[in-house]
């Protein structure tokens, strides 16, 4: 059997949209499941609408997905050129097989592919003209994943527009053929545009490569596909806001593919091992942005601490960069292991420990409202204060133990100090663990804070 050969051919023509992302995801993990080759192939011939930028976010985008191409640009190989815009002569040395065997006509300044079979003159009600129909028989494709499927093509169609520029379905046949594509590997909505590119590949005499159109993903409120404009659409959205790229890649996988079991959080080595196409759903796939944060928080609850450490710092480096160049880096990552728990995703972190970093916190009104209406909360400071003077400040352990001992002491519970406790050391009424933010902060601190807020009462 020869070697599987598949490729990802996008536009640098926008930023890259979680469609693109998921077909190029399916197509590198059926190469790596075979044994095959992933090849990168930019379809770069719209002038107007191409950009350098572009490019480069498609470039970095896959790399940050850790989908890394075996043939293209940046990493070349022995069917190249892979960027459309530098094979000018292949395409004309097509053309030209097409014109020698009579498969080609010019209409209107444009080259058209003749289809074979019995024609005749029709007048289109909904065009309003006469057209050439042809009596075709019909292209039968036996898809890998949406099975038999007919398509009749019975109309001549544009190869070669009127400016010169070759048309994208003459073009992605002939890459396919130059660079010995085995398995087209795309979105359902190229299924229309399969029986013209089974007529070229028959009339050039080239195998039609295997098929396989991978459901569409629909946005998560309302009917219809996901579009670039749609929120969550976007990839660079997901490294803006620190989300780990394997979370996202194993998300990406679920949306249309099943590995045959309720399993949804896998190492993507097991989910190469899984992947093949008849796995893949025929049924669309919904987006959730909900289902895809909490893969992300269990992805980062996982982290190990150095890595953890060390995605939060490249974060914070873009987010808040004041906030690393001023923390001393124990402590820095003292605060982060210890809000790491807690976490549903990095764009927290800024927000979630900004009182870590600072003396000038706000307090939130509605919070001290709530805290400082039950209870003598008072008295409860001042009994803090009193403690934390002389408190065992060792461990989280030691802190609570001596918090149970205070409350025991006066016949309450650990919560009517812990509430007001928080309030004055951060704030809020949410956050790390009480006792985990007393050892990270320290005696000075907490006693200071915990000093002003009740003198300030």
């Amino acid at each position: 059997m020869a070697q599987v050969r598949v490729r990802f051919a996008p536009s640098p023509t926008g930023f890259f949209h979680i469609g693109s992302a998921r077909t190029a995801l399916f197509n590198w993990l059926y190469a790596r499941h075979t044994g095959g080759v992933f090849i990168l192939r930019i379809e770069d011939t719209d002038k107007e609408r191409n950009s350098e930028q572009f490019l480069k976010v498609i470039y970095d985008s896959l790399r940050w997905l850790g989908l890394n191409w075996d043939e293209g640009p940046e990493a070349g190989g022995n069917f190249g050129p892979y960027r459309q815009s530098e094979r000018a002569a292949i395409y004309a040395e097509y053309l030209e097989k097409l014109k020698a065997a009579g498969r080609t006509y010019e209409k209107d300044g444009a080259i058209w592919f003749k289809l074979l079979g019995d024609r005749s003159e029709v007048y289109d009600e909904h065009r309003k003209k006469t057209v050439t129909k042809v009596k075709n028989a019909p292209s039968v494709i036996d898809d890998r994943i949406r099975g038999r499927v007919e398509r009749t093509e019975d109309e001549d169609f544009v190869i070669v527009r009127s400016d010169g520029n070759p048309v994208f379905h003459f073009v992605n046949v002939v890459d396919d053929i130059t660079m010995r594509i085995t398995h087209v590997i795309r979105g359902e909505d190229h299924l229309s545009n399969t029986s013209k590119h089974v007529e070229l590949f028959k009339a050039l005499g080239a195998p039609v490569p295997e098929y396989a159109h991978i459901p569409l993903i629909l946005k998560q409120n309302g009917p219809g596909k996901m579009s670039k404009r749609d929120q969550g659409a976007l990839i660079e959205e997901y490294q803006r806001r620190g989300f780990l790229p394997e979370a996202l890649v194993n998300f990406l996988c679920l949306l249309g593919w099943n590995p045959g079991d309720d399993r949804e959080k896998m190492p993507i080595a097991e989910i190469i091992r899984l992947f093949d196409l008849p796995g893949v759903n025929q049924s669309n796939a919904r987006f959730d942005e909900k289902k895809l944060a909490h893969m992300n928080m269990a992805y980062l609850l996982e982290l190990p601490a150095d890595r953890f450490i060390e995605r939060t710092l490249a974060y914070f480096r873009k987010a808040s960069p004041t906030t690393v160049a001023a923390a001393d880096p124990g402590f820095f990552r003292e605060v982060m292991l210890l809000s790491q728990p807690k976490l549903k995703g990095l764009e927290e972190l800024p927000a979630y420990t900004a009182y870590f970093f600072t003396e000038d916190y706000s307090i939130d009104a509605k919070v001290r409202e709530k805290v400082m209406g039950k209870g003598d909360p008072k008295v409860r400071l001042a009994e803090l204060i009193e403690l934390v003077k002389t408190a065992d400040f060792s461990s989280d352990t030691a802190i609570e133990e001596a918090l149970k001992a205070l409350a025991t002491g006066k016949g309450l519970g650990f919560g009517d100090y812990q509430s007001v406790a928080r309030l004055a050391v951060s704030g809020t009424n949410v956050g790390p663990s009480i006792t985990g933010m007393f050892r990270v902060l320290g005696r000075e601190r907490v006693l200071g804070r915990l000093t002003r807020f009740a003198a300030a009462r």
